[in-house]
């Protein structure tokens, strides 16, 4: 392979990551825009083999101890780890690229299954297992980190080209009485403009406060807004009774699937309404109807145990019965570019963490 290791243009970037199966909101020049309002540096990266690129990623870079740079590819890099060669060569150029870029480290979090896992979590007989990729970042230097956004284990339902009727027919009966009980107390589902964004914000900001989680400023909604509406990839609901909001949330649209980010129920309602149901049968019904492939739940906290259940994956759970599953996603990794540099940081860090 005599390929090249070469900086693109955001639109290149956006044309190859529409074709990935490891596309991901977070790698889009929308993200980009955002993380630059936050002091980030965006860059486009791809590994070019006769022109026609086989990996890429959005690096982000921002000086954050001693004047040298944090680089990180969230979401990203797009190409598949079981390839050693192609992994090999587009993570040695993307760690010299840094590295002259004044990086001391890089962390990448990769939208990339490690095994497959059935809808309690369990691993699924005979299917795919890229646990051999963990083997190549780690000859690569790359070592698992607990720093990161990025959740490790997801609840996924694939649609497969499901009706309304069979996806009502597919959820818990549990699920499906909360989500006809909220059609009968006449919630309705409607988005949410631009203007109305505060409606949103001030739901979430209660339910952060009530379940100890840091919510989002109002710009954000917003700034995601100016960014993905145009392109429709974004969605913000709101459930209401009689004008009154009782659950919000925010979903994106990339690719294939559509993710459930963010949400906030008014406490005072959940009981009597069930309004949060409401909302994710309105988006799972949209995602059907408009040839998503499937609906992703996004974060759950753990794999599912006995003795450690799991309120937020049993909600999630609850929508498919039969479709519905855990992912596990390979996790997040960094490597030291500059090794000085970074064990000072990693030592003043865990100084700090002691105070």
């Amino acid at each position: 392979m005599s390929a090249t290791f070469t900086e693109i243009t955001p639109e290149e970037f956006r044309k190859f990551a529409k074709n990935s199966p490891y596309q991901s909101f977070m790698q889009t020049p929308e993200i980009a825009e955002l993380r630059k309002k936050d002091g980030w540096t965006a860059h486009f990266l791809a590994l070019k083999d006769e022109n026609e690129i086989k990996a890429a990623t959005l690096l982000l870079e921002k000086p954050t101890f001693l004047k040298k740079s944090t680089f990180l590819a969230p979401g990203g890099p797009l190409l598949d780890f079981e390839d050693k060669k192609l992994t090999k060569t587009f993570l040695e150029g993307l760690k010299s690229y840094a590295k002259s870029h004044n990086g001391y480290t890089l962390q990448i979090s990769p939208y990339y299954e490690l095994v497959e896992r059935g809808r309690d979590g369990e691993k699924v007989e005979g299917g795919f297992d890229h646990r051999s990729a963990l083997k190549t970042l780690e000859t690569l230097n790359f070592k698992p980190t607990a720093k990161t956004t990025q959740p490790k284990y997801l609840f996924v339902m694939d649609l497969n080209g499901r009706t309304e009727e069979e996806l009502l027919a597919d959820q818990k009966r549990n699920t499906r009485n909360h989500v006809r009980k909220a059609e009968k107390m006449g919630v309705k589902v409607r988005e949410l403009k631009r203007e109305e964004l505060k409606i949103l914000k001030s739901i979430t900001e209660s339910t952060s406060k009530r379940r100890g989680f840091t919510d989002r400023p109002l710009e954000y909604y917003e700034q995601m807004h100016d960014l993905f509406a145009p392109r429709d990839e974004v969605k913000f609901l709101v459930a209401e009774a009689d004008k009154t909001p009782l659950s919000a949330a925010m979903f994106m649209l990339t690719g294939n699937e559509i993710v459930y980010l963010f949400s906030g129920s008014d406490e005072k309602y959940m009981k009597d309404y069930n309004a949060q149901y409401l909302i994710q049968w309105h988006i799972i019904k949209y995602a059907a109807k408009n040839g998503f492939k499937r609906y992703n739940f996004y974060g759950i906290h753990a794999l599912p145990t006995e003795d450690r259940p799991d309120g937020i994956y049993d909600f999630k759970k609850g929508f498919d019965t039969k479709y519905g599953h855990v992912v596990e996603l390979i996790g997040t990794f960094e490597t030291p570019l500059n090794t000085p540099v970074y064990n000072l940081h990693e030592f003043l860090s865990k100084l700090k963490g002691h105070h």
